[in-house]
C-alpha cells in the first residue's frame, strides 16, 4: 500500500490506532483523516493522516479544521440545554410561538412542534415524504423572489406554506430543517447571532475556541482548514447568486452551508470534538450541563416512537442531539456521524469514559459505505488492542509537544 503521512505525537503504545488509519486511508485511496482519542477526560492520542490538500500536498494535522456536518448537531442541542438550565427556555415550548410563526397550511400541527421535538427528530418533517428543504436554495430563493441562496430565515418563510408530513411526536425521521429551528430558537432566545452565543456559551468555557460556522466556497476557507475532495468529475451546480446554475465542485457551491449552520454548518478539529463530547461530563465533577439535563440528553424520546411491538424501548433510539445505544449492562453509547460532499465524520462517546472522533475530507466510498460507517467498528477494535494507555494530557500539551 502506498505509504500515508503522519504527523502528531508517535507513541508505540498506541500502534493499533496509527496501523487502522494509515491501513484504511491507504486502502480506500483516501486524501486525508484525523483522528483523536480521550480516555477518561485526557486526551492521549490526536494524530493526522495523508493530505489535507491534493493539489499543494499539504498534510493533515492533528489540529488541522474539517466540516463537521451533523456533527453539529449535538452541539446545537448542548447550546438548547444551556439555554434550558438558564432558565430562559423549556423543551416542551412551542417553536412556533417562539419564533411568532405563522404557519399558512396545517397551522393546528405546526404550532405544536416542541423543541424537544425537534431535538428528537421527532417534529412532523420526512424527507423522504416530502424534500429536505435545507438543500432546495435555488427553489426557494425562486418561490419568494429573492436572491439566492436562500438563508434560514428564507427556508423558514418557505416551510410556513408546506404542511408537515405526519404527526408531530409519533415517529422518527431524521431533520435537518427541525435543527435549523433550533438555530433561530437559540437567536431568539439569546439576543445573539447562532454562532456567536454557542462560541461564548459552549465552546469558549469548555477550552474549544478554533471552531467556527465554515464557508461554502473555497475562498472562504478558514487557516488550517482542509480541502475537501469530492471524486472524480462530480459537479454540482452553483446556488449562489454570481454564478447560478454554473457548474461547480460539489463540495464548493453546490448547497449553501452558512445556512446550514445550526445543522450541519461547523468545522472543527477532532481535538476540538472529543474535548466538546468529554466536557460533557469531565472527571473533576464539573459536568458542564446539570446531571438532570444530562440525562435527558440521552433518555428515550416518549413513545410511540423507537418502541418495539411490546411497548418496551428499543435499543438504539435518537435521544436529544445524540444517538444513543443502550447496552445489556446498564451502560450505553452515544454517537452521532455527519456527511456532506467531500466530508464524511464521525463522533463517539463511549460507556467506558473512552471517547473519538474521526473526520476525513472525502466521502469516498469504503466498500458501499462513506468512510465514517466503515471506520466505526474498526476503531472500536483499534481502542480494544491497545493494551497500555498513556497517563494522556491536558489537550494543549498535546499538540505543542
Amino acid at each position: 500500500p502506498e505509504s500515508v503521512s503522519v504527523t502528531g505525537r508517535d507513541d508505540k503504545r498506541l500502534a493499533p490506532l496509527d496501523r487502522l488509519m494509515t491501513d484504511f486511508v491507504s486502502r480506500h485511496k483516501l486524501p486525508g483523516a484525523s483522528l483523536a482519542v480521550v480516555r477518561h477526560g485526557r486526551l492521549v492520542y490526536a494524530r493526522g493522516f495523508g493530505l489535507a490538500d491534493c493539489e499543494s500536498g499539504e498534510v493533515v494535522k492533528p489540529t488541522s479544521l474539517f466540516r463537521i456536518a451533523s456533527l453539529s448537531k449535538p452541539v446545537t442541542s448542548v447550546a438548547v440545554l444551556k439555554l434550558v438550565e438558564a432558565g430562559r427556555l423549556k423543551l416542551d415550548d412551542s417553536v412556533a410561538e417562539i419564533l411568532k410563526l405563522k404557519p399558512e397550511v396545517d397551522a393546528k400541527r405546526n404550532r405544536r412542534v416542541t423543541v424537544r421535538q425537534c431535538l428528537q427528530h421527532t417534529g412532523g418533517w420526512d424527507r423522504g415524504d416530502s424534500f429536505d428543504p435545507m438543500f432546495q436554495s435555488i427553489r426557494i430563493a425562486r418561490v419568494l423572489g429573492t436572491k439566492a441562496p436562500a438563508g434560514p430565515a428564507e427556508v423558514i418563510r418557505f416551510m410556513q406554506k408546506w404542511p408537515l408530513d405526519f404527526d408531530p411526536g409519533t415517529r422518527y425521521s431524521y431533520s435537518n430543517y427541525g435543527y435549523c429551528l433550533l438555530g433561530r430558537v437559540i437567536e431568539k432566545v439569546s439576543g445573539q447571532s447562532y454562532e456567536q452565543y454557542v462560541r461564548k456559551q459552549v465552546l469558549k468555557p469548555m477550552g474549544v475556541t478554533r471552531m467556527r460556522v465554515g464557508r461554502t466556497r473555497a475562498d472562504g476557507r478558514a487557516r488550517g482548514e482542509v480541502r475537501y475532495h469530492v471524486d472524480g468529475a462530480k459537479v454540482g451546480l452553483s446556488v449562489f447568486d454570481e454564478d447560478l446554475g454554473q457548474k461547480v465542485s460539489r463540495a464548493y457551491g453546490a448547497w449553501n452551508l452558512e445556512a446550514m449552520d445550526s445543522h450541519g454548518g461547523w468545522i472543527a478539529s477532532a481535538v476540538d470534538m472529543v474535548r466538546f463530547a468529554s466536557a460533557l461530563e469531565s472527571p473533576d465533577h464539573k459536568p458542564f450541563l446539570k446531571a438532570g439535563l444530562l440525562e435527558e440528553m440521552f433518555a428515550p424520546p416518549a413513545g410511540p416512537v423507537s418502541r418495539k411491538s411490546d411497548g418496551s424501548v428499543e435499543d438504539v433510539y435518537y435521544g436529544l442531539g445524540f444517538s444513543v445505544r443502550r447496552l445489556a449492562d446498564g451502560g450505553m453509547n452515544q454517537w452521532h456521524s455527519g456527511s456532506l460532499d467531500g466530508t464524511s465524520t464521525l463522533l463517539v462517546r463511549r460507556h467506558d469514559g473512552m471517547v473519538w472522533a474521526v473526520l476525513f475530507n472525502s466521502r469516498r466510498s469504503c466498500g458501499g459505505k462513506n468512510p465514517a460507517s466503515a471506520i466505526d467498528p474498526l476503531v472500536h477494535g483499534a481502542v480494544d488492542a491497545v493494551t497500555e494507555w498513556p497517563e494522556g494530557d491536558a489537550f494543549d500539551e498535546l499538540l505543542v509537544k
